[in-house]
């Protein structure tokens, strides 16, 4: 058997060595900031669950320039990501960030702020009440704990970093001579969400509530407020709308998430009602959804939602 040169071994270790093994030594790829409006901005993550691969990074961070700062919506999954989101906005400007907006609860898009406010001390961080108050009650540590776990600690070194200013529905922040219009839709995603508009920029900033080509989890919400979310959405007009997961579009891809959310229950339904139990069901429903069968995360989530579609009809009857 032959012995590798000293050289040799050591780059196969180097390969071989999983890319979580140290943060601060392997930060968060960069990804390039799409200008989709005159001031917005939109850094589009790869779609997926968070993994070692992305290094924990899928959702779509987005920034606005305003005349006297920057507001941030979403900074990411954690410290190495909400640093990489402040080195694509200082290719755009030198003002600093002064609001940051957290859609929702879950970590994937708010465990970032740790970065902004290491950064901008002075930065308000907002978010809906529940949220704050979820994550105050520990659901915070719960999402510090499972993005380590899924990205095999490359996030270890990430510290929740909680909102502390609460909106409500239909409130207007105005910052910088720009205004950022507040929608709270009621049980959808994740009960806890926010949509934020972009006035000037007619653009609305779903968070999880509209995903485009891609499925993702609905664990925390349900699919009738799911739905209702979508439909004010649409109902606003929006010339362009940022999902929490996927490219930015225009209303089609708002329509065609509801498509995919209503579908999935009336079919539920119409099977329950017959007296199928949610297994037997399965292939009905795949089915009824087959133009959206080849998008990530249908397979994997299918079954799941079916059986919390089930759940949320029976706690409806």
């Amino acid at each position: 058997m032959k012995i590798l040169p000293r050289i040799l071994a050591c780059q196969l270790i180097a390969i071989l060595l999983p890319i979580t093994a140290n943060a601060a030594d392997n930060p968060v790829r960069n990804y390039p900031a799409q200008k989709v409006a005159a001031h917005t901005y939109v850094i589009h993550g790869p779609l997926g669950q968070p993994s070692v691969k992305n290094q924990g990074f899928m959702n779509n961070p987005g920034f606005i320039i305003t005349q006297d700062g920057v507001v941030v919506i979403d900074p990411g999954s954690s410290l190495e990501t909400g640093r990489m989101v402040l080195r694509q906005i200082a290719k755009v400007t030198k003002l600093p960030v002064t609001y940051v907006f957290d859609t929702h609860i879950h970590g994937d898009h708010w465990l970032g702020n740790e970065a902004i406010t290491d950064a901008y001390p002075d930065a308000k961080l907002v978010a809906h009440p529940d949220m704050i108050k979820l994550a105050q009650q520990g659901e915070a540590e719960v999402w510090v704990d499972r993005m380590n776990q899924l990205t095999d600690n490359y996030t270890a070194s990430t510290k929740a970093v909680i909102p502390t200013i609460p909106v409500i529905d239909d409130q207007t922040i105005t910052t910088g001579g720009m205004h950022f219009h507040i929608y709270a839709p009621e049980n959808a995603h994740s009960k806890t969400d926010i949509m934020i508009e972009v006035v000037e920029d007619a653009t609305l900033f779903t968070g999880d509530n509209v995903l485009n080509n891609y499925i993702g989890r609905v664990d925390d919400g349900t699919f009738a407020g799911s739905i209702a979310a979508c439909d004010r959405a649409i109902g606003l007009h929006d010339k362009r709308y940022v999902p929490g997961h996927g490219q930015t579009g225009s209303i089609a891809i708002v329509k065609r998430y509801r498509d995919y959310l209503s579908t999935l229950l009336a079919t539920v339904k119409a099977q329950h009602d017959a007296g199928k139990a949610d297994f037997e069901m399965k292939d009905i429903v795949a089915a009824k959804l087959k133009k959206f069968r080849n998008l990530p995360g249908f397979t994997e989530q299918l079954g799941k939602q079916i059986s919390l579609a089930v759940l949320e009809i029976e706690a409806t009857n």
